[in-house]
């Protein structure tokens, strides 16, 4: 009969493993508590910020149409001046924005964007127009 060599010397070895079956049992139950539980605050939900009236709106100002079409429209006093350009041709509304800004440098640019319009459509406009030096930007509303 062959004995065990450890149970020979009455030692028994140790196990220097470590059992990982229980950590992932946590895991698993974190991980379905969290897929389960809702988020704190809806992420499509935005919250802008509110923007009481300025005391004197502008009589004469050049303003830029912003569609939900991706076009552009330019003119002054909201009449617009141009037909509809697709934003592709962004660069043809700019060179009409400096012309017109060159004629009425005194007069502050209104950009107004269509409810549908994209936000980045709007904000690249702006940004064009502060590019351009023109320090009275801003937005229109109703």
């Amino acid at each position: 009969m062959a004995f065990n060599s450890n149970l020979r010397n009455g030692r028994r070895k140790l196990k220097s493993e470590i059992n990982v079956v229980p950590y992932i049992d946590v895991m698993l139950v974190l991980l379905i508590i969290f897929m389960a539980v809702p988020p704190a605050q809806n992420p499509s939900e935005i919250k802008l910020p509110s923007a009481e009236r300025s005391t004197q709106p502008p009589d004469d100002y050049i303003n830029i149409s912003v569609k939900s079409n991706a076009q552009l429209q330019i003119g002054i006093n909201g009449k617009n001046s141009s037909a509809p350009e697709d934003m592709s041709s962004r660069t043809a509304v700019i060179e009409r924005l400096r012309a017109m800004h060159a004629e009425h440098p005194d007069y502050p640019v209104m950009i107004s964007g269509d409810r549908e319009s994209k936000y980045d459509d709007v904000i690249q406009m702006i940004s064009e127009a502060k590019k351009m030096g023109i320090n009275r930007v801003g937005l229109a509303t109703k």
